[in-house]
């Protein structure tokens, strides 16, 4: 972690598996991004979709919590595992392939 501010900053990359691909989720994914003023990017792989997110815990938590709680209609989210991760200290959010 470091510190920005005063605040602290922290990475997470956060793997989520279910109907996640072709429903609007990484296009979803970016606007909580920006909305909760997050960096990193969202791709979708074998695995369903990872994506790499920093900023503040509180920041990181909201859109950990809209994420699991407000998915896209057509999304339905099977699993989420959650890692820390070092900060890259990015400056955009972007979605990649």
């Amino acid at each position: 972690m470091s510190s920005a501010m005063g605040s602290t900053i922290s990475r997470r990359r956060i793997i989520v598996q279910g109907i996640v691909q072709g429903v609007g989720f990484r296009p979803f994914v970016y606007g909580q991004a920006l909305n909760w003023g997050l960096s990193g990017f969202v791709l979708n792989d074998s695995q369903g979709v990872t994506i790499e997110v920093e900023g503040t815990s509180e920041a990181l938590d909201g859109f950990q919590r809209t994420l699991s709680r407000q998915p896209p209609p057509l999304a339905r989210i099977d699993s989420v595992a959650t890692e820390a991760i070092p900060p890259r200290h990015e400056h955009a959010f972007v979605i990649t392939h």
